[in-house]
């Protein structure tokens, strides 16, 4: 028997493809320990064991449990029947317990070298807000700080162009804040450019107080459109999954750069697949209840959520189509991985792919017309599209043999997804127009890419140092950066929309 043909104790991993690799080739979020649970899943179809070869797991939107001998023993492969157990609680978004640390390990071909100087304020302000600026822009790999020094220079203040152009920054930011009768607080920003002499960007904004971070998010997004010509995703907010321990899982929410995360679920077992809705009221994820898995969607606000699908097999992957009345999910009702669509309310199944191949990972194209999926059709796992209401498939990736977790960008004009080149999972690009790709990252254990709103950089999660952390590339895979919290490991991400 080979390593692809032995049980494994610890290893648990997600639906749909054809990996004949051992265990510890994979991913962190492959590799999920399952060895303590209790429950007895359901027999694996006898389709999906072919000789020598087992189906193996993937980051897929869902995960594949087999049982053999009474107890949880996975194979390093069991795909397709999916198995679960999952009680968890469900919360009003409260404070997570620590927010996450940034490292930049790649900047842009073209750096705007920019000075923000700290605000000119007549009271202390509970957030250093040009600090929060300088980290968004410097995230981005687009912009080179320049020292401002310590001393705050006022919105209104007069400014010597050609002394901040001698020292290195073509465009200067300055603010001041001003408390008002009723104790709000005004911030008024100014954004000029040194070479020229002239103002770029200006604004005023009313804060309560507690709101200065994302009000310096905003300021960060203008300056970033100001000077790229693109808008900037400073003030949105990501969505992930955190591990603490073998029983301890949260799906929290962020602001872009990780700080300020709110849990929305808490539970002892494993949540999934996070997707948010395109208004970003809600998320789309699967947990784990009643012995087998259920796509939930979620309201933010309310924290209540309801049950789209819970049908006999699997129950994994959703999509949200652009016009958040309909969701795309992987279902094997019928015996087999198949991709169906259903309504938000759980209404009008429809099944779209009747291939005896493994079809899972679907995801709606930004105009709605198009699915792209993950199908092993060809006899290898590759990224394929068909019409949204079904119909013959087109295979879109061709270079390597095994490509998976296809992501549309939000202008439709890039698709994203996890290549394996020499055993090493990458997070790789295609322009639909060029039919180019491009590795974008250096991290070698890459899962779950998602677009930020405005196209231009990918949120994807990784593994460094065996810890799970999130990381950001742009989609010429210059830019570069790595979020990691002080606990637990962090996977699953989702990069949610623009603010409304």
């Amino acid at each position: 028997m080979n390593r692809t043909e032995r049980f494994s104790r610890v290893a648990y991993n997600p639906v749909d493809m054809l990996l004949f690799r051992a265990d510890s080739d994979l991913p962190r979020s492959f590799r999920i320990s399952a060895s303590q649970s209790s429950i007895t899943p359901p027999q694996l179809p006898e389709r999906h064991v072919r000789a020598g070869q087992l189906i193996i797991g993937i980051a897929a939107r869902a995960r594949a449990l087999c049982a053999h001998m009474g107890r949880w023993q996975v194979t390093a492969a069991a795909r397709a029947a999916l198995a679960a157990f999952v009680s968890l609680s469900c919360l009003m978004a409260g404070p997570a317990q620590a927010q996450m640390t940034v490292e930049i390990t790649g900047v842009g071909s073209q750096q705007f070298p920019i000075a923000v100087a700290n605000f000119f304020s007549d009271s202390a302000l509970p957030e250093d807000m040009a600090a929060v600026i300088r980290a968004d822009l410097a995230r981005s790999g687009m912009f080179r700080i320049v020292e401002a020094g310590p001393a705050p220079i006022a919105e209104s203040a007069s400014v010597n162009f050609p002394d901040w152009k001698s020292r290195g920054a073509d465009t200067l930011a300055v603010a001041s804040a001003a408390r008002l009768a009723d104790s709000r607080i005004e911030i008024r920003y100014r954004l000029y450019d040194s070479v020229k002499g002239n103002q770029l960007d200006g604004l005023a904004f009313v804060s309560s107080g507690a709101d200065l971070r994302r009000i310096a998010h905003r300021i960060a997004d203008r300056i970033y459109e100001s000077l790229t010509g693109i808008k900037g995703v400073f003030s949105t907010r990501i969505a992930y999954v955190v591990q603490y321990s073998a029983s301890r899982y949260e799906l929290q929410i962020a602001d872009a750069d990780g700080a300020n995360p709110q849990t929305a679920l808490k539970s002892p077992e494993f949540i999934i697949s996070p997707t948010w809705s395109p208004d970003g009221s809600s998320l789309a994820y699967v947990s784990f209840e009643k012995h087998k898995t259920v796509v939930y969607v979620h309201n933010l606000a309310t924290g209540q959520r309801k049950a789209i699908a819970s049908f006999p097999g699997s129950n994994s992957g959703p999509a949200f189509s652009p016009d958040g009345r309909t969701l795309a999910m992987v279902l094997t009702r019928d015996g087999n991985s198949e991709i169906y669509t259903v309504g938000v309310d759980g209404s009008n199944l429809r099944r779209l792919t009747f291939d005896p191949s493994i079809d899972t990972e679907p995801v709606f194209s930004p105009d709605g017309t198009k699915i792209y999926f993950t199908s092993d059709r060809s006899g290898g796992p590759q990224i394929y599209r068909m019409p949204a209401g079904g119909g013959d498939a087109q295979r879109m990736t061709f270079q390597g043999d095994y490509n998976i977790s296809p992501r549309m960008s939000p202008d439709g004009k890039t698709l994203a997804f996890i290549a394996r080149h020499a055993d090493q999972f990458q997070v790789a690009v295609i322009d639909l127009a060029s039919e180019q790709q491009l590795t974008i990252t250096d991290t070698v254990r890459d899962e779950a890419p998602s677009f930020a709103p405005n196209s231009h950089l990918i949120l994807y999660a990784t593994e460094v140092g065996g810890r799970g952390i999130l990381a950001l590339a742009s989609t010429d895979g210059r830019a570069r950066a790595r979020l990691s919290g002080p606990n637990g490991d962090v996977r699953e991400p989702t990069w949610g929309p623009f603010s409304k």
